[in-house]
């Protein structure tokens, strides 16, 4: 009798394909919530709403401020991000046939948005140091390339996977000159973003010490460089249309991304850069960076609803 009690035990424990799927999408928008509400944080110059951490002042909530409410709220929207990072990667543990990129992506999300509780700590220690909040950031899209490569996995498990798409070199090409051309475009926005007019408080906060217009040259002419790049890109994934017409689809929403950005960008720089033309442009970076290691790994591994 105790064998098959065990044996119901184990059965009880497993998670479906299915299911593990929904709370890997689950756990990357979560992510996403995250990183949108830590730029609202800072935009809204509530950065230093709650006066230490990782109380609120006096209590471990706020009593009242909007500023403080603000940072609270992200606080709050980060433990619900790590609370579903672990779930999923503790899940990923009970899910027959999944792969290890996902287990090894999952902990990784985890473990990565678990070190944004310190660095929290750290940024608000050192009042909001322009560099303390980029790497804030940028920890935060670590979390979001993560969590994407967990969906893909566990949209593979479901749907099945197909076989690489293209020739190697392009796949390499993708992955070592594509991705890190993105991270470039990513940290030199984050540049930009750190010598503008949002330093995250309305207290005396220490800027990064370079010029708007010195930041934004830099990083427009990346963005033209990775923009003729995904154009160069989906020239190739266009002979791969037959085979696997689901990336070419990918690509065309990470080109549509990428118009509606520059548009967004330029119109913010002539308005004085307001704060809500940005917060849309920081989840449109996102987005963007989210899109391109998605389009890099299907490339390698794509589920095979993404081909013929």
């Amino acid at each position: 009798m105790s064998k098959p009690m065990s044996v119901a035990v184990i059965r009880a424990r497993t998670l479906t394909p299915a299911a593990f799927l929904r709370l890997a999408v689950a756990s990357c928008v979560s992510i996403f919530l995250v990183v949108t509400s830590g730029a609202f944080v800072r935009l809204t110059g509530s950065g230093l709403g709650c006066e230490n951490w990782p109380s609120c002042g006096d209590r471990p909530y706020p009593e009242q401020g909007f500023h403080a409410f603000v940072e609270f709220g992200n606080r709050m929207v980060a433990l619900v991000g790590i609370v579903l990072t672990l779930v999923t990667w503790l899940g990923s543990r009970r899910v027959a046939g999944l792969s290890r990129y996902a287990s090894w992506a999952a902990l990784g999300a985890f473990l990565v948005a678990v070190a944004q509780i310190p660095m929290g700590g750290i940024t608000i220690a050192l009042d909001l140091h322009p560099l303390a909040v980029m790497t804030h950031f940028l920890l935060g899209l670590t979390v979001v390339a993560l969590s994407a490569i967990v969906v893909l996995e566990a949209w593979s498990l479901v749907a099945g996977m197909a076989a690489p798409a293209g020739p190697r070199r392009l796949r390499e090409a993708v992955t070592w000159a594509g991705l890190p051309l993105c991270a470039a475009l990513v940290v030199t926005g984050a540049v930009a973003t750190a010598s503008g007019p949002h330093p995250g408080s309305s207290q005396d906060v220490k800027r990064l010490g370079i010029e708007i217009t010195d930041a934004l040259y830099v990083h427009v002419r990346v963005a033209a460089v990775f923009g003729i790049g995904a154009l160069v890109v989906g020239w190739l994934l266009w002979r791969l249309r037959e085979s696997h017409p689901g990336i070419l689809k990918l690509w065309s929403a990470l080109l549509l991304a990428l118009g509606a950005q520059a548009i967004l960008g330029e119109v913010q720089y002539r308005s004085a850069l307001p704060w809500g033309l940005v917060l849309v442009h920081v989840f449109l970076a996102a987005t963007i960076w989210a899109l391109s290691v998605s389009l890099a790994y299907v490339l390698w591994r794509p589920p095979s609803a993404l081909a013929a």
